[in-house]
C-alpha cells in the first residue's frame, strides 16, 4: 500500500534521492510550498511508442484456409455441444 508523503521545498532538496526513491516504490510524494500542496513527484514511466501501421507488411502469412472454421468449434462457441 503506497504511503502520502508531504515534505516542504527545503527538506525537498536535501533529500532528494531519498524521496524519488520512495516515490518509486509507489508512494505518493507531494513537495508543499508555504504548507500547501504544490508539486507532485512522480517515477519515470516509459510512453508506448506510436503504432506504426504496415511495420510487419510481408512477414506475416496466413493459411489459404484461416476463414474456414470446423463445425464442432463452431458448435462448441454457440453452445450446441
Amino acid at each position: 500500500m503506497s504511503e502520502l508523503v508531504q515534505v516542504n521545498m527545503r527538506e525537498a532538496k536535501s533529500q532528494l534521492s531519498r524521496l524519488a526513491e520512495r516515490a518509486w516504490q509507489g508512494d505518493k510524494v507531494v513537495i508543499a510550498k508555504a504548507g500547501k500542496p504544490y508539486l507532485y513527484l512522480l517515477p519515470h514511466v516509459e510512453t508506448p511508442r506510436a503504432r506504426k501501421p504496415g511495420r510487419l507488411k510481408g512477414k506475416i502469412r496466413m493459411s489459404a484456409h484461416f476463414d474456414k472454421t470446423p463445425e464442432d468449434i463452431i458448435a462448441g462457441f454457440e453452445g450446441s455441444l
